[in-house]
């Protein structure tokens, strides 16, 4: 079911970005004056405006809805994974038996100065 929603949910961003390109800005409308606008008769006498308007906004609502139900999907299957309750996602008995287990690496320490600043070598005078 999630499959066939992805599905629509790319099927609707590509034909809105294909309906925005195919519509005139405002501009356009000044070229009608003139005689140019007879060449859209394709979508009737009231030209392509309105059929892709509402082409769009079909398309619009449908992308929204795939998105509002794709979120609700990721919801759950993060709530699957353990998250639920805010309970942590990493389990505290786990930590504790790898803090007491010893490392086979010898851990050294390196000499602690309460300087920030290295010490110069003394130098034997000349």
């Amino acid at each position: 079911m999630e499959t066939l929603i992805v599905v629509v949910h790319v099927i609707a961003a590509i034909a809105i970005v294909g309906l925005v390109l195919l519509q005139q800005g405002k501009g356009a409308d000044a070229g009608a004056a003139f005689g140019s606008g007879s060449s859209q008769t394709v979508f009737g006498a009231s030209g392509s405006g309105n059929f892709l308007t509402k082409s769009t906004t079909v398309a619009a609502v449908i992308f929204f809805a795939t998105s509002l139900v794709l979120a609700i999907y990721a919801k759950q299957y993060s709530i699957g994974a353990g998250a639920e309750d805010g309970a942590p996602l990493v389990n505290p008995e786990l930590l504790r038996e790898m803090e007491q287990q010893q490392s086979d690496i010898p851990q050294v320490s390196a000499p602690v100065d309460s300087s920030d600043i290295p010490a110069v070598p003394e130098s034997e005078p000349q």
